[in-house]
């Protein structure tokens, strides 16, 4: 299956990507919970507390807004004049100006005191520019992830997608839609969109969920006749080999259920068979399946029973 790219981003990747401000707006102590701890919740927010007396904070507040300019779009400025609203300053107990913070999600995450270099005050901004990219693409990347559990590969495709439009090498991204690929069963597709993932990155859980659903595609192609397997299971229990076969085929298969129970029937029998191969087996499952599936989360259970008994 052909995903594409989207002509029209995914609205929660455009409401993850796209909050913005622009200027610098003059907030009060009235207005200073809306301006400053609400608006952070979807921008950093950077404050400049200054004294209208002060040719210092003038010299500053040029600097940081020359810095904010450029970056409009993802970070928003506001200042507040601490002769005309002085109870904030009080609160945060500023001891000097100008004094500048920046705010993410209602509290303060960075800032500095005094008249700034102007090349320091643009390190500080750019700092923020990419501190607040990275957490609005996690944002979308969450939405994207939810999209994808409940089974809208299309709808999830396009939102790891727009992630992939803004950072290319996004791990995150790259493993989600290689995960629409291989829940909508093109296995092809599914290898050459992990294959970009760098090599460093390769063993992060969410690659290594597709690797081992890739491997497990794989051996599908292998998996013999269940039926004739389970013929060969019932006249002898004991065929370790047999029912191994038969629990990889009906997991690869769909029948998630069915798979644990000869798995953890053949542990119970036979626990360091082929090099301790069922249990191996088992997690494999579970690493492809995801820790949410119900079947991950009942095979993880009934395995600690069988392991710890």
């Amino acid at each position: 299956m052909d995903f594409g790219t989207p002509k029209q981003s995914h609205p929660a990747a455009a409401a993850g990507l796209g909050a913005a401000g622009s200027g610098a707006k003059e907030t009060s102590t009235a207005e200073f919970a809306n301006d400053v701890l609400t608006a952070s919740r979807d921008a950093v927010v950077i404050v400049d507390f200054y004294s209208g007396a002060s040719p210092q904070c003038k010299q500053s507040s040029a600097a940081l807004e020359s810095a904010v300019r450029p970056h409009a779009k993802s970070i928003r400025l506001v200042k507040l004049n601490i002769d005309k609203h002085p109870a904030i300053a009080g609160q945060l107990k500023l001891q000097t100006v100008p004094t500048v913070y920046a705010f993410r999600d209602g509290r303060p995450i960075d800032g500095f005191a005094g008249v700034q270099p102007d090349d320091i005050v643009k390190q500080f901004v750019d700092g923020l520019v990419g501190a607040n990219e990275a957490a609005d693409l996690e944002t979308v990347l969450v939405a994207a992830n939810e999209t994808l559990d409940t089974g809208d590969l299309q709808g999830a495709a396009e939102i790891f997608a727009s992630v992939l439009q803004a950072d290319p090498q996004n791990v995150g991204a790259l493993a989600g839609l290689a995960q629409c690929y291989v829940k909508s069963g093109d296995v092809e597709r599914a290898g050459q969109t992990i294959a970009l993932v760098p090599p460093d990155k390769q063993n992060v859980a969410a690659v290594q969920a597709v690797i081992a659903a890739l491997d497990l595609a794989g051996k599908a192609d292998e998996a013999g006749d269940t039926s004739e397997l389970e013929a060969k299971v019932a006249a002898n229990p004991a065929d370790h080999q047999s029912r191994f076969d038969l629990a990889v085929a009906l997991g690869v298969g769909g029948d998630k259920g069915a798979a644990i129970g000869h798995l953890i029937e053949l542990i119970s029998r036979d626990r360091k068979w082929n090099e301790d191969a069922a249990r191996k087996q088992l997690l494999q499952f579970f690493e492809a399946w995801g820790p949410k599936d119900e079947a991950t989360q009942d095979g993880r259970r009934k395995l600690s029973s069988v392991l710890f008994s």
